[in-house]
């Protein structure tokens, strides 16, 4: 009899310990939900936006979703999109990083890189937190991966992001650094008026959007630079995304007549496959044309890929001769300064006419129209 107490005892005391866990962990985790869900007064008290995005619907339950990028993700009151700074706020979504940049700079053009583009101007550079992709080797990955409340941000409006770039005597503005994709209003806001102010608008960008907003956005753009980063199995293992929407940016903003430069980041066991360099070199050529500047770039370890070593020189030169081989006319090495592939030449004679070192300009021989002594024209914007 004491042994059947026993058994029953032990069932009991284990009954009594499993509903205290599962109480606790029900109140754990209704406090930590509660310290995620955003209402306007936290998020006027973050110092954040409210102001209304672009590009969603209305669901009637009192979810919205956002059309803006392919994810089209389904937020319900009080959470946020995939990209952390879109949010649902009593049934409208709200832009939290509108007129909120963490970042800005004046660059050289050259750094965004663009080589064919307004060559040795300078570029008022603007960044807020957050992207819609996940890259685990992403290189700016303090801002891109960071939800905007863990930040101190300026409070900027467009019309003084414009009047700042005109002062510090910028020859254009770019949307960089993090994801610009997801600070859609404000950048697109901020370009309207650079260009009534006769600045250039600049968009360096992984190019994972949706057509409608794209198409849009293009109208107030001059140039971009679109990160191509490898095949299919390399976005899904490593950005958790897919590549064809990026294809068809990339057309879409030749297209709507966008000037458009591609870096490709190789990096060691993961994209540097001679096979896929080739097939995403053909792709170019054959989708894009021969013109498009092409950047290798090379990869450092950084946030969660830490486990290779940055990529080797005799990489980065391999995959310059097969772009060079498959037809590809204007191909550069970049984040190794001091190399003869960071220069351009003209396409008749083989003479450097634009040399480079790193991001600066030491010599430069083409004319306003980007004709070459010996009468070639090489594509791009030379105005500056």
């Amino acid at each position: 009899m004491r042994k059947v107490l026993n058994k029953y005892s032990l069932i009991i005391i284990s009954l009594i310990i499993i509903i205290f866990f599962v109480q606790s962990d029900s109140s754990m985790w209704s406090k930590a939900k509660d310290l995620t869900h955003l209402t306007a007064k936290k998020v006027l008290n973050y110092g954040l936006s409210m102001h209304e995005a672009m590009w969603y619907k209305k669901i009637v339950d009192g979810s919205v979703q956002c059309e803006l990028c392919p994810f089209r993700c389904i937020i319900e009151p009080g959470e946020r999109g995939i990209c952390k700074v879109r949010a649902n706020i009593s049934g409208k979504l709200r832009a939290l990083t509108y007129g909120k940049p963490v970042a800005i700079h004046i660059d050289p053009i050259e750094k965004k890189p663009l080589f064919h583009f307004q060559p040795t101007s300078n570029s008022y550079s603007i960044a807020t937190v957050g992207c819609n992709l996940a890259c685990n080797f992403c290189q700016n990955w303090t801002i891109s991966q960071t939800a905007p409340e863990d930040t101190k941000p300026y409070s900027l409006t467009p019309r003084e992001i414009v009047n700042q770039a005109i002062m510090k005597g910028c020859s254009s503005i770019s949307y960089t650094y993090s994801e610009p994709i997801i600070f859609y209003e404000y950048m697109y806001d901020i370009s309207v008026l650079a260009h009534k102010a006769g600045l250039k608008n600049v968009f360096v960008t992984c190019g994972y959007i949706n057509e409608k907003p794209l198409r849009q956005l293009a109208k107030v753009l001059d140039a971009a630079n679109v990160d191509l980063k490898g095949p299919e199995s390399f976005y899904r293992e490593f950005t958790r995304s897919s590549r064809n929407p990026v294809l068809r940016t990339l057309k879409i903003l030749q297209e709507e007549g966008v000037w458009i430069e591609i870096t490709n980041l190789i990096i060691p066991n993961a994209n540097d496959d001679p096979k896929d360099i080739r097939e995403m070199c053909i792709w170019i050529a054959e989708s894009l044309g021969v013109d498009v500047p092409l950047h290798f770039s090379r990869f450092h370890p950084n946030f969660k890929l830490t486990d290779r070593p940055p990529t080797p020189g005799k990489t980065l030169k391999m995959a310059r001769e097969i772009a060079l081989d498959v037809g590809l006319l204007y191909v550069y090495i970049g984040n190794v300064p001091g190399t003869e592939s960071e220069d351009t030449y003209c396409p008749i004679t083989g003479e450097k006419v634009i040399d480079r070192m790193g991001f600066w300009v030491t010599d430069y021989k083409l004319d306003s129209n980007g004709r070459t002594p010996a009468g070639a024209i090489i594509p791009g914007i030379w105005k500056r």
